[in-house]
């Protein structure tokens, strides 16, 4: 049953564009089915894995860890991406450290049964690689974000990128340690910033939700120009 499942999500990834059913079926029985609860480690940075993986449901964040315990969320992993092309292809160890933040059920792909498939399909080969290149390309931005930008544009802008209309939902996890963390920076200056920016009341905070009040000016925080 949970092999017809995968099956039916194969023949919608673009990544496997172009597979006929025998190839996708015998890649969907290679599979292998793990379910992670919340604050799971899903994999460790230096880790060798020999899987690509494809997240069914929940929520995932792939994070960079220092020597002294500060964190660097890289990106989140929503339901339906694929994650770990470089430990499949490069064979390489991880680069960083994936985390559930909500209870999470995850398809492990194993590498040689992708191989089989990208000797069969070469294609399958080339549009992997272009999946890879979109996350570099959200990693160059992340780069110059924390570079050249100061923490209150990067909150600025990431609520601007959040919004569903002018409100943000939050999540379980979404508390200030975790977005500071995604940030770039301590929970403390984080505090700081959402109590400027509601004082000027550009945003509104409760527990369930962020409103954005004034977007001219939240987007001016982000050094965006008004489109």
């Amino acid at each position: 049953m949970q092999t017809d499942i995968l099956l039916k999500r194969f023949r919608d990834f673009e990544f496997l564009r172009g597979l006929d059913d025998a190839a996708l079926l015998r890649l969907a029985k290679s599979a292998e089915w793990k379910v992670f609860p919340v604050n799971a480690v899903v994999f460790w940075e230096g880790d060798l894995e020999s899987n690509l993986y494809y997240l069914h449901y929940g929520l995932l964040k792939i994070l960079k860890s220092s020597a002294d315990g500060r964190e660097q969320v890289l990106r989140f992993i929503d339901a339906g991406e694929i994650f770990n092309e470089i430990g499949v292809l490069a064979k390489r160890a991880n680069p960083a450290t994936a985390i559930a933040l909500e209870e999470s059920g995850v398809w492990l792909l194993p590498r040689q049964a992708l191989e089989a498939v990208i000797l069969a399909h070469p294609q399958t080969a080339l549009q992997i690689i272009e999946n890879m290149a979109d996350k570099i390309i959200g990693l160059v931005t992340l780069a110059a974000d924390l570079s050249l930008k100061t923490v209150e544009a990067r909150f600025a802008k990431l609520l601007l990128d959040q919004a569903e209309g002018d409100v943000i939902k939050r999540r379980r996890w979404t508390n200030q340690t975790e977005l500071a963390a995604h940030l770039g920076a301590v929970p403390d200056v984080l505090s700081r910033i959402i109590r400027e920016l509601t004082k000027a009341k550009l945003i509104e905070v409760d527990k369930q939700h962020i409103r954005i009040l004034d977007r001219a000016g939240l987007m001016a925080r982000a050094m965006l120009q008004d489109e």
